[in-house]
């Protein structure tokens, strides 16, 4: 059962960027899924052959999205790797941020870094371009940065790039 998130003050980027991220770490997958517009647009830009490159429309994501928690368990999002960026665009913002937990399948560490570029119209997500290491699909658990831990799965938001 996901833990009851706050909802977020306001509904400007970065506000809901971070809520956004409150509602991964809840589990709360149909939560987050409730932040994007019904015609909203995620993108992996470095996505491997096989793996979605784009994903169109709330259902779209949404039934993306709805497995995640069964490959990785977040247990945070350290607050010290999160900058958040503004653009000469209000409704454009560049997230810079670190997940870590656990891979569910092997009980392996999880450590990635990625970039996401959001842009919010009217308080919901229309654009998120996920820029994660495709490696970390290629090979999941190999530890591409040698920090000792494993990387993930690729499987989208949070996952990032390897660290």
């Amino acid at each position: 059962m996901p833990v009851p998130v706050p909802v977020p003050v306001s509904t400007a980027p970065a506000e809901l960027y971070r809520h956004s991220l409150r509602l991964l770490l809840a589990k709360d997958i149909p939560g987050w899924v409730g932040l994007w517009a019904e015609d909203g647009m995620m993108e992996f830009p470095f996505a491997p052959p096989g793996r979605p490159a784009r994903l169109a429309g709330r259902e779209a994501i949404a039934d993306y999205m709805r497995p995640y928690p069964d490959h990785i368990d977040l247990h945070d999002f350290p607050e010290a790797d999160l900058r958040i960026h503004r653009t000469a665009d209000p409704r454009t913002i560049v997230a810079e941020m670190r997940g870590v937990g656990r891979l569910v399948e092997n009980d392996r560490p999880f450590d990635m870094t990625c970039i996401a570029v959001v842009t919010v119209e009217d308080g919901r997500f229309t654009s998120y371009r996920d820029y994660w290491n495709p490696l970390a699909v290629v090979e999941p658990g190999v530890d591409f940065a040698g920090t000792g831990t494993a990387t993930g799965t690729g499987i989208g938001i949070g996952t990032g790039s390897s660290r």
